[in-house]
């Protein structure tokens, strides 16, 4: 029995290592750091292509054709040429593959960019905290044209929050 509770509360502060280092990475004012990764039409896509050219929205959420991502993919796109007035450019990142980001981009209509972080390291870079621990989070940051994030909103059940909050972020620019 003790070394069941011994291993209880190691387990317990390893998780709780785990999630503080993994949401303590990237803050308003850093850099975001240089990342490629393969996009719905399996292309390469660099970030280190659009920096310096245009602001950057990148969302990270769960998963494709889920009821609170859909929700707020389809909100990004009907807000879409808004992004695109404000010189912002939309990209979202979940851990599904190529072939599901293509079937979710057809099948919402979806005028932005989807990558497939199919490893979590670009999830992991940012330090995107897991929803309970176990479930992919759900955050926007708002890059400005130097590559500096200058704005980050977490919430995983405001889906539809997070577009309303980066035109906030992207309008103060």
């Amino acid at each position: 029995m003790k070394y069941l509770f011994a291993l209880i509360i190691i387990f317990g502060v390893v998780l709780i290592a785990k999630t503080n280092a993994q949401s303590s990475n990237l803050k308003v004012g850093d850099k975001i750091p240089s990342f490629t990764l393969k996009d719905q039409n399996n292309n390469i896509f660099s970030i280190d292509s659009i920096l310096g050219k245009q602001a950057i929205v990148i969302y990270f959420y769960p998963k494709d054709d889920t009821p609170g991502c859909t929700k707020e993919a389809c909100s990004f796109r009907d807000e879409f040429e808004t992004f695109k007035n404000l010189d912002a450019k939309v990209i979202g990142i979940s851990s599904d593959d190529v072939k599901s980001h293509k079937e979710f981009a057809k099948k919402y209509n979806l005028p932005f960019t989807l990558l497939a972080d199919t490893d979590k390291d670009v999830r992991k870079m940012f330090g995107v905290p897991k929803y309970l621990g176990m479930i992919a989070g759900r955050v926007t940051y708002v890059v400005d044209k130097k590559g500096t994030i200058v704005y980050i909103f977490n919430s995983m059940k405001k889906a539809e929050k997070h577009i309303e909050e980066a035109l906030k972020a992207l309008k103060a620019l």
